[in-house]
């Protein structure tokens, strides 16, 4: 990072400081997260995105003609640093922003940015991604969602899964094949598919920890305009891949929660007694299970920056993929850790959502095992398997 950057990102940090301290009220911050919010709450974070969306904190990667800032990727660490800072939400659309919005401003029409890079910024409408199947999954290509052209309309059929924010969407950024007889690749189209239109099924997916950020979705001959189309027909594949590569700033910030989860560790040990009646940090097998997580969390740290670091200068790494393994394994020690430091304490509210939740960081954002295969053709050298 430059000196001239550095200064920017300082300045992003003064001004963005003042406006929370102005702005964040503390039914903002009790609103918790979109992903696992109420109907109630949900209301209220999508207040709290239009005040996020007026100030300019939203989006602050896009050009500044569709209301971002032009953001560098220090910039946006910055950003994502502050609102953690001081527990602000995340604007609503999760997927939207990060994931959706890049490739409709690389791959969409004029007309298509106008229709949804505006309501998308301020919450009105939120995204999901269609990406996903039963049979699909890290194996995207394999997927059998069809759509097949009718006059003005591709007309489509198919089920998606995990489909994050399902139950809240009204927008889906849909990847289906439009042509059987092309190589698996080439046969691939992107649909911007409203939610609402008829013959659209939207189940909720309960997962053990009893909520339901995620979401199935069948399509029974569902009528999508044909103006619809993201990119070209048959350029699905290319469409897909800008939108799995745009978490720039989030990769390299991944550290954020799970260096926060570890303090508040911290101090619930303290405040917690043993059998004898004393603190459990007294225990010394307790202070080296506290000290390790501290040191695994200050490895994520400095991954993070070193992929953030490669990001700046444009040198793409294997550090995402090794961020996202070490994350993935130091948030299911966190879980580990606190069940056997808070014993009973922890079979209930925070910590025993985390336990449950931890296994699925192995699966999401990419599996545990295509990132170790990632490792170990680009870090390790080693050869490609059959």
């Amino acid at each position: 990072m430059d000196a001239t950057e550095s200064l920017d990102t300082d300045l992003l940090r003064h001004e963005l400081r003042g406006w929370l301290a102005t702005n964040l009220e503390g039914r903002f911050r009790q609103a918790g997260s979109a992903l696992t919010a109420s109907p109630e709450s949900l209301v209220v974070l999508r207040e709290w995105n239009r005040r996020l969306a007026d100030g300019g904190w939203v989006a602050i990667a896009w050009p500044r003609e569709w209301g971002g800032r032009a953001a560098t990727v220090a910039e946006q660490v910055a950003w994502a640093e502050e609102m953690d800072r001081v527990d602000a939400p995340s604007p609503v659309n999760l997927i939207g922003l990060s994931n959706i919005a890049p490739a409709i401003l690389e791959h969409g029409t004029d007309a298509q940015r106008r229709r949804f890079l505006e309501p998308m910024r301020r919450g009105d409408e939120i995204w999901s991604q269609g990406f996903s199947e039963p049979e699909a999954g890290s194996d995207l290509a394999s997927l059998r969602a069809s759509a097949v052209r009718r006059g003005d309309h591709w007309l489509v059929n198919g089920q998606k899964i995990w489909n994050t924010l399902g139950t809240a969407a009204d927008w889906c950024e849909l990847l289906v094949r439009s042509d059987p007889a092309a190589p698996r690749h080439a046969g691939l189209t992107c649909l911007l598919v409203d939610l609402r239109l008829p013959g659209i099924e939207i189940r909720p997916i309960r997962t053990i920890t009893g909520e339901s950020e995620f979401a199935e979705i069948f399509f029974t001959d569902v009528a999508v305009p044909a103006d619809c189309v993201l990119g070209e027909p048959g350029n699905g594949w290319r469409v897909a891949m800008t939108t799995l590569n745009s978490e720039r700033g989030g990769v390299a910030s991944l550290h954020l929660v799970a260096r926060k989860r570890i303090r508040r560790l911290t101090l619930a040990a303290r405040a917690a007694q043993g059998p004898d009646g004393r603190a459990r940090t007294d225990d010394p097998y307790v202070r080296r299970a506290l000290a390790r997580l501290h040191v695994e969390g200050e490895l994520l740290r400095a991954l993070c920056e070193r992929a953030l670091a490669g990001m700046i200068a444009n040198r793409p790494g294997p550090e995402a993929a090794l961020t996202k393994l070490v994350w993935s394994r130091t948030e299911q020690r966190i879980a580990e850790v606190a069940a056997e430091i808070l014993g009973h304490a922890a079979l209930g509210g925070e910590w025993a959502r985390a336990r449950l939740q931890a296994r699925s960081y192995s699966i999401a954002g990419g599996t545990t095992q295509v990132n170790k295969n990632l490792v170990a053709r680009r870090v390790l050298g080693l050869p490609k398997g059959d």
